[in-house]
Order: structure tokens, then C-alpha cells, then sequence
């Protein structure tokens, strides 16, 4: 491959951003031009359905570690869309008629909101992604709501329900997850962390008085100009002044369709993030082999892993057709709700066995091993932070089942 005269990192992301300090870090001191399809500088996105919803904050999405773009000579191009990738001319196409050559390429376009269909467009429906998201629906719930409906019981909805409650809102919590057969394990996260995990992080929010409707869809959004009413596939109605949609993300891969890269759930690249010669991907839109779990291939929409696979992608464009280790992380996770910070280290599944290793779920504060094929493979922890820091270290080594038992116990 040639020299590196000009890098290119399409996504204004956490992953994109820290792709280009790391490039800084590394000795790089080419053309760096960083591509953002949102007219906002890298922001933290973690805070925008906790601690931002709750009070407007923006200060609280700031980046501090990241330095100002322009010291670190980046050449920003914020609310620009890229439209296509022609790899054989070394082109990235941005809007309907302006290109933007590159020697090397940092693909960092994370994900975008799922949506329902064939619900009704309401005002008053929001999804939560980006900063714009938060902002109009921090305006709805600063307008004297009631009634909030949260359509998904993943993460992102069940902090949305916790941030609503501690404002005083009511709060229905709808799992459309669990609603197919294929799903229906019938508790909040239970296609990732099982039933008995998903049951325990659902007692949480019934604890804190949130209606939890489990195996069941939505089959309308009604009202006049704005939403009033969701109806259910169950048969039921419920009242409601706010609607959010949380029901996961799919990968902003459509730009690169026909590009010649392979799109799978994402943009599918070596075990060393690579997609194609001169071509590197981070973040929530990677797809990749993970050595420390099998090869498995796998996509993560961690923060953690945004920063680290920001900085490795950086590494690995530099290394050209030099040796690099593989980017195998043990994925790790958090989440506040209420009073309870929830942590999870490691890759789990529904089908995994799963064992209390700490504490209690009557208390809300205990810590649980996932094991498969003899070994643990992930640790989830509520209000207990020693057992998932130690559980990462005791998964990224694929640590036999009795000595992770023996040292997780207490």
C-alpha cells in the first residue's frame, strides 16, 4: 500500500473520534479529515438517556479526553453525509456531487435507531440515538407529561423508564422482544442475559413502580396530531402523553451498498479490523472475529469498545502490511438505573447456564456467572463492581468453571 498521505474517518462517533487522536498519538502527520453526518462535534452518548434527559445538561456530553479537534490538526467536516465509497478510485462521496480522496479509510459510521413500522407517525413518538433525540424529547418530558410508554426493555429503554420515574412520570414499559415465539423468554433482556437475569433487572423497575408488559406488541399509535392512546397486539389500550422507541439499532452501512465490502449486520472485517486494503472499521458498525471467544463473530455497542477499537483501527491503518496482534477484547458494559449500577463483562447468551455467585436478587445486589462448554464466558453484576472487574480478567483468560466459581464467591 502506498504512504499514507491523506486518512479519512467517516463517522463523527466516539470510535471515529478517538481513530483520529489515535492517529495523532501515533506519529501520523498527514492530511486527517474527519467526516460527520450530524453537524455536532463528538459527544458522549452515554449520558443522553440518564443524567442529560434528566436535566438538559450539555456540558454533560463533553469529551475532555479527546482535545479539541483543530489542536490535534483535524480537518472537520460536521453535517455532511457520505453517500458512497469507490474503493477502486479511493473515493468517499459526500452529498450528491462532492468527493473526498483518501490513501487510508476509517469507517466509524455507528448505527442508527430502529423504528417501528406500520404504527402511525405521531408527534409526541421519539427514539433515542442521537443529540437531536434527546433534545426533542427532553422538550416533551419538560412539558408537563403524565403518562410515558416505553416501547422495548433493552437497556436504552429501561434507563429511559428510569430517568421518566425518578421525574415522577408514570411509566409502562412494553417488551415487543419478547413477543415473538422465537423470543419468548417473557423478562426485560431476556433474549441476552436470559429469563432469570431479565426477571431479576425487571424487579428492579417494579420495585420503582413501572408497569412491565411482557410478550406483547404494539399495534397502533393513536391520537389526532399528536399520540394519545397505544394500542396493543394483546387487545389492550393505555394512555399516553410520551412514546419512546427503544428497540435496538441497526448498522448505518446503506452508504457503502455496492461498495465491494461485505455488509452483514455491519461491515465484516478481518480479526484485525480491516475490511479491505487501506480500509479499517471501528465501533458499534464493525463486524469481526473475536479470537478471545472462538472467532465468533461478533459486533459490540459498548462505549468501552468504541474507544478501544477507535484506537486500535488507528494503530492498524498505520502497520500498512506489517504484523499486528488481533483486536480480541472481553467486552464490558454499564448502565445506571435508579440507585443500581448494572455491569456486565464478557459475551453471554440466553442459552447460557447461569449461577449466583454474590449476593442476592431479593436485594438487588448480587453478581451471576454465565458458563458454557466448562468455561465462564461472561459475569453480570448489580452494585457489584469487584466481581465484573475480576469476571473480565477471568473470562479474557477463558477460565474453567470451578476456579472462577472459587474466584468470584463472596
Amino acid at each position: 500500500m502506498a504512504a499514507l498521505g491523506t486518512v479519512v474517518v467517516v463517522g463523527a462517533s466516539l470510535a471515529g473520534a478517538h481513530a483520529a487522536r489515535g492517529l495523532r498519538q501515533e506519529g501520523f502527520e498527514g492530511r486527517l479529515v474527519l467526516v460527520g453526518a450530524e453537524p455536532h462535534p463528538p459527544y458522549d452518548r452515554p449520558p443522553l438517556s440518564k443524567r442529560f434527559l434528566a436535566s438538559g445538561d450539555e456540558s454533560l456530553l463533553e469529551l475532555p479526553a479527546l482535545g479539541q479537534l483543530d489542536e490535534l490538526g483535524v480537518e472537520c467536516h460536521l453535517g455532511v453525509e457520505a453517500t458512497g465509497l469507490d474503493l477502486g478510485r479511493r473515493v468517499v462521496q459526500l452529498g450528491e456531487d462532492r468527493e473526498l480522496g483518501f490513501d487510508g479509510l476509517v469507517l466509524a459510521t455507528g448505527c442508527a435507531a430502529r423504528r417501528l413500522g406500520g404504527v402511525g407517525h405521531l408527534a409526541g413518538v421519539h427514539v433515542l440515538r442521537s443529540l437531536d433525540d434527546a433534545r426533542a424529547l427532553g422538550a416533551d418530558l419538560g412539558g408537563a407529561p403524565r403518562r410515558v410508554v416505553v416501547v422495548g426493555a433493552g437497556f436504552i429503554g429501561l434507563e429511559v423508564a428510569a430517568t421518566c420515574r425518578e421525574r415522577g412520570l408514570e411509566v409502562t414499559v412494553v417488551d415487543v422482544a419478547s413477543a415473538p415465539i422465537e423470543h419468548a423468554l417473557g423478562a426485560p433482556m431476556g433474549h441476552a442475559l436470559g429469563a432469570p437475569m431479565g426477571h431479576a433487572l425487571g424487579a428492579v423497575h417494579r420495585d420503582h413502580g413501572v408497569d412491565l408488559r411482557l410478550a406483547t406488541g404494539i399495534e397502533a399509535f393513536e391520537g389526532g396530531d399528536r399520540v394519545e392512546r397505544v394500542r396493543f397486539t394483546d387487545g389492550a389500550v393505555l394512555d399516553a402523553d410520551v412514546v419512546v422507541v427503544g428497540i435496538g439499532v441497526r448498522p448505518a452501512t446503506g452508504w457503502l451498498e455496492g461498495s465491494g465490502l461485505v455488509l452483514d449486520d455491519g461491515v465484516l472485517c478481518d480479526e484485525t479490523c480491516l475490511a479491505a486494503p487501506g480500509v479499517v472499521v471501528a465501533g458499534d458498525v464493525a463486524r469481526w472475529p473475536n479470537a478471545t471467544f472462538g472467532g465468533e463473530l461478533m459486533r459490540v455497542e459498548h462505549w468501552e469498545h468504541a474507544v478501544e477499537m477507535g484506537g486500535y483501527a488507528a494503530r492498524r491503518l498505520l502497520a500498512g502490511q506489517g504484523a499486528i496482534e488481533p483486536f480480541a477484547p472481553v467486552p464490558w458494559f454499564w448502565s445506571d438505573q435508579y440507585d443500581r449500577k448494572i455491569q456486565l463483562s464478557g459475551r453471554p447468551r440466553s442459552t447460557d447456564e447461569v449461577t449466583l455467585v454474590a449476593g442476592s436478587v431479593e436485594e438487588r445486589r448480587f453478581a451471576a456467572m454465565y458458563e458454557r462448554d466448562g468455561r465462564v464466558v461472561a459475569v453480570l453484576g448489580v452494585n457489584r463492581p469487584r466481581q465484573v472487574v475480576l469476571g473480565r480478567a477471568l473470562v479474557g483468560r477463558r477460565a474453567p468453571t470451578a476456579e472462577a466459581l472459587d474466584a468470584l464467591a463472596g
